[in-house]
């Protein structure tokens, strides 16, 4: 965490941090948990110690096992730092990280893969003086050596970190988050300091008085730009860092952005060469991320995507003898979730032959509906935001596994179905154009029948959000944008989850009445990126990068990722994420991504499926990736058709779900939020359970009881007008 103090000053801001970054990292530190300047003498130095010291205790389940503050000479700097030790377990792998000059000082969060490569050149070349094994010291010899923004090219991962440069004449602080947003990292100012957190909670002990923003959580921009529920409280965007200096204040600036190939652009690779582009570079993916000091486990679920990795990590290790993290063994520990046979969301059967297959150990955690009431609330606290479904209760509850099991790392399979195409959202839009790259394929050729298709898609889908209990929105007038008609129809997609309005109070209703949320998804895209979506990218492709940078990074990779694996103080790695391979799967053809077959074989349906989605079934999706893993998985998940992950959404009235929201949601607790309107909840709370419960219903009060459990367990105050009109722009 990172805390910087500003002053006024001839109409520009100084900046100086002090906010710790909680970080489940591995660094160099030598003060022991303690600050160790002579300043600690000080009052104010003291009382910002036991302040980061506070903060750091609020997010320890990020990192158990080392604690450490630092604060700068001047005290307009302080960091502190949890630890998770993963590489490097010694007392040399301690943060904060400082330069053997001691003017570069660093908090880490994540982790840098390609290790070995990197420190050979910063030593061999650049004669820097390594002080540990750790690979969080990459970020200061490469800071150092490169200098801003240069360095983050050179950084592989996932990652969130905060560095502070006292050398004269080039201070400034960089707080910068990974490609993807795997890791977290927000700040907000509290009078004259910037705070800088993986998680908004560890601002409680700095002077955080929590108060909801209203207009973020009522236009969905919480979930599309680089707003939080919290009022003040901002995300460091994906491939973004803050710059902050003297001089120009904070600034936040983009260092990586998605790119595909132009779709009038015919493509010359032969299949084979890219199913082998494909393959390469997930292997060596797999492999990075198998390297560690401890353990390493992965979350197998009965899809082709975690099962790839646990093929590819067996394969490895039998036959090139590739250690699994600290173990030299051939057989990879795999947990994974079992719902109730009778729901239809269970799919661990699946995973149990899959695990048969490669001769790998599996542990399954069973969820039941008293395991999600249990723990529901906490669940929630660690996300910090609302969830249209209970499925990110239960990768809370799988989460407690792997550290039964003494495994504190994890390969996981999310990232996939966002770079090969693998959701049942992307077909009208691959359908929405010919596929010019490859022009001599069936759909390319025959616009009757892609339109045909493209037709019976769409109906298909909203009939699929229909039975989930989301909103399927039927034709309406599409805002002006640059970006193209696909776009608008995508943030319908995208949108399809945010609750309806009559969930709001009246007051915030009126306000909120002339607003398209369809303008939020789209501002929340630069005019550059627009233009591109409407006239270089394929729409399959504007529809990726939409989905990428909003319902990716700002839920699947947080309450279905860090957030919740975090929570239990385990790290989970994405090798489909691997920026070298997904940079080369974007300049993929969509038709190697969906491929379209009238006849296929695909298995159970399962509970997203039905007979009558024949448009929807004919398409393979994340094809090529099926071709590449084909050596590593069943011929069961090879023709399988995607199933997402989710939890049942049918629950019995009386049940242990059922007391759980009428105990949490009583009209007091829904009224004391201020922006909600309880008759809403009330009739929701009479029809969302039983054998016809209303799914839109039971997820009203899914989304009401993340918001009441965060105002009860963090503080937040009552919503009123007043937090409407602070955020207006």
């Amino acid at each position: 965490m990172a805390r910087i103090r500003t002053h006024s000053r001839r109409g520009l801001c100084r900046e100086a941090i002090k906010s710790p970054i909680a970080a489940n990292i591995n660094g160099h530190n030598g003060c022991n948990g303690e600050v160790k300047h002579d300043h600690e003498s000080n009052g104010i130095a003291k009382e910002l110690a036991a302040d980061l010291r506070a903060s750091a205790e609020l997010i320890t389940h990020r990192g158990p096992d080392d604690s450490g503050v630092w604060i700068s000479p001047n005290e307009q700097v302080g960091l502190a730092h949890c630890r998770l030790s993963i590489n490097d377990l010694s007392s040399a792998g301690r943060q904060p990280l400082h330069s053997s000059d001691d003017q570069i000082h660093a908090v880490v969060n994540g982790e840098i893969y390609d290790y070995d490569r990197l420190r050979h050149e910063c030593e061999t070349v650049h004669n820097y003086p390594f002080q540990s094994d750790s690979d969080s010291e990459l970020v200061l010899a490469l800071y150092k050596i490169h200098g801003a923004p240069s360095f983050l090219a050179h950084l592989r991962g996932e990652f969130a970190f905060v560095l502070y440069d006292d050398r004269e004449g080039a201070q400034r602080v960089i707080a910068a988050r990974d490609r993807y947003g795997i890791k977290p990292l927000v700040y907000t100012r509290v009078g004259s300091k910037l705070l800088i957190a993986s998680e908004a909670k560890a601002f409680l002990p700095l002077g955080w008085k929590p108060r909801w923003d209203v207009r973020a959580i009522a236009d969905a921009g919480w979930m599309f730009d680089d707003r939080t529920l919290f009022r003040g409280v901002r995300k460091v965007l994906p491939g973004h860092y803050l710059d902050i200096t003297e001089q120009g204040g904070v600034t936040q600036v983009k260092y990586w952005d998605a790119e595909y190939e132009d779709k009038s652009k015919p493509e010359t690779r032969t299949i084979d060469e890219m199913v082998s582009g494909v393959r390469e570079r997930l292997v060596e993916s797999v492999r990075l991320r198998m390297r560690a000091d401890v353990p390493v486990g992965i979350y197998l679920s009965g899809g082709i995507d975690s099962s790839a990795i646990a093929g590819i990590v067996t394969d490895l290790a039998r036959k090139e003898k590739v250690k699994i993290g600290n173990e030299e063994a051939t057989r990879v520990t795999c947990f994974s979730v079992a719902f109730p046979e009778t729901s239809g969301f269970d799919e661990s059967h699946i995973a149990e032959r899959t695990a048969t297959w490669l001769g790998v150990k599996t542990i399954k955690k069973t969820i039941t509906e008293d395991t999600l009431a249990e723990d529901f609330a906490d669940a929630v606290f660690h996300c910090e935001h609302h969830h249209f479904d209970l499925n990110f209760v239960a990768k809370f509850a799988l989460s407690t596994l792997p550290r039964e099991h003494g495994v504190k790392v994890v390969l996981t399979g999310e990232g996939a179905d966002e770079h090969f195409a693998g959701y049942p959202y992307f077909p009208a839009e691959f359908l929405r154009e010919a596929d010019e790259a490859l022009p001599d394929l069936l759909l390319s050729q025959n616009n009757e029948l892609r339109g045909r298709m493209f037709k019976a898609v769409e109906r298909e889908m909203k009939d699929i959000w229909r039975r989930a209990g989301a909103t399927a929105y039927e034709d309406r007038p599409a805002p002006a944008s640059i970006a193209g008609v696909g776009a608008t129809a995508v943030s319908d997609n995208l949108l399809a989850w945010h609750p309806m309005a009559t969930v709001f109070a009246p007051w915030l209703q009126t306000r909120q009445s002339d607003h398209d949320c369809r303008r939020t998804v789209l501002d929340s895209h630069a005019t550059d990126v627009q233009a591109r979506m409407r006239s270089r990218w394929h729409p399959l492709h504007t529809a990726m990068y939409m989905w990428n940078k909003n319902s990716l990074a700002n839920v699947l990779l947080s309450c279905l990722g860090d957030r919740t694996e975090m929570a239990h103080s385990v790290e989970a790695r994405t090798p489909f994420l691997d920026h070298h391979l997904t940079e080369y799967v974007n300049r993929l053809p969509p038709s190697v991504k969906l491929s379209y077959a009238a006849e296929s074989e695909h298995g159970e349906l399962g509970p997203t499926w039905t007979k009558s989605s024949l448009a929807l079934q004919s398409l393979n999706e994340k094809w090529i990736l099926r071709q590449a893993v084909r050596p590593y998985i069943t011929d069961e998940l090879y023709k399988r058709k995607k199933h997402p992950f989710l939890a049942p959404a049918r629950w019995p009235k009386g049940g242990a779900l059922h007391r759980m929201f009428k105990t949490l949601l009583t009209q007091p607790a829904v009224e004391e939020l201020g922006f909600v309107n309880y008759a809403t909840i009330k009739e929701a709370m009479d029809i969302a359970w039983g054998e016809k419960a209303d799914a839109k219903a039971f997820r009203l009060l899914v989304y009401c009881g993340a918001w009441v459990t965060l105002s009860q367990r963090m503080g937040v105050a009552k919503a009123d007008v007043s937090d409407w009109e602070a955020n207006v722009q």
